[in-house]
Formats: structure tokens, sequence, C-alpha cells
């Protein structure tokens, strides 16, 4: 496995942002409709800032995805927690 470059550490951070943001707005989850508001407000801007991420990476040559390093950073980072937050939880049965 190759380490992160500086954009692949930015794309998981901005990735991990927005998967935060939508965890926020998950209608799924119990919470407050403010903070969900707040969170679509925030999430233009990091829509905006991974699709920078993406753009810088594809600028400097970086066109191939290494699935198996980004997913390592993933899981250092809580993504697997974090990411959870955006799908449905468990259903009770009925």
């Amino acid at each position: 496995m190759h380490a992160l470059t500086r954009a692949e550490t930015e794309l998981i951070d901005r990735y991990l942002e927005v998967v935060d943001l939508f965890g926020r707005i998950n209608p799924a989850l119990d919470g407050d409709t403010y903070r969900g508001v707040r969170a679509a407000q925030a999430l233009v801007g990091g829509a905006s800032a991974l699709r920078d991420a993406l753009a810088l990476m594809h600028h400097r040559g970086e066109t191939e995805l290494h699935a198996t390093t980004l997913a390592r950073a993933l899981r250092v980072l809580d993504g697997e927690r974090r990411t959870a937050r955006v799908s449905l939880p468990p259903g009770t049965g009925g």
C-alpha cells in the first residue's frame, strides 16, 4: 500500500466532512430541524470542497483511486461509525 498524497488526504477529509453533514440531515435519526437546516446549508460548501479535492488530484495526474489505501485511512479516521449515520437504522421488524 502506498502512503497518502496530500491531495488524497484532502479528499478523505472533505469526504468525511460531507458524510458528517449528511449524517446530521438524516431524517431517519432523531434530531431537530434547525440542525438539519444548518447542515444542509454547509453541505453546499462541503460538496464544493470535495469537488475541488478531486479536481486537484486529477490535475496532478492522480487519476486512480487506491481503494485499499483510502479505505484504511477512512477506518483510521472513524469512517465506519461516521458513514453509518447516513444509512437507515436497523428496522424493528414491523
